[in-house]
């Protein structure tokens, strides 16, 4: 069997973002899944969801069959 692997172009966040300082936060979500880092990507609490703001992923690790990634809020586009 092989490994799933999902591309992911934005961030969704469903609520589940823990804020580390500022504008710094770490996600976890389930699976393997694969960011761009060091780009703009949208921020999304769903998605179909409007964009909350940019982000930057700056780290990401695989382990347990999950996904943490750890992004900076570079602007936001509403206060919610």
């Amino acid at each position: 069997m092989g490994m799933p692997l999902e591309l992911n172009t934005m961030i969704v966040t469903k609520g589940r973002e823990e804020r580390i300082e500022n504008n710094f936060f770490k996600l976890v979500k389930d699976e393997y899944r694969l960011y761009p880092m060091h780009i703009p990507l949208e921020v999304k609490n769903s998605i179909a969801g409007e964009v909350r703001g940019v982000a930057e992923i700056y780290k990401l690790e695989w382990s347990g069959q999950k996904t943490i990634i750890y992004f900076e809020i570079k602007s936001l586009e509403s206060t919610n």
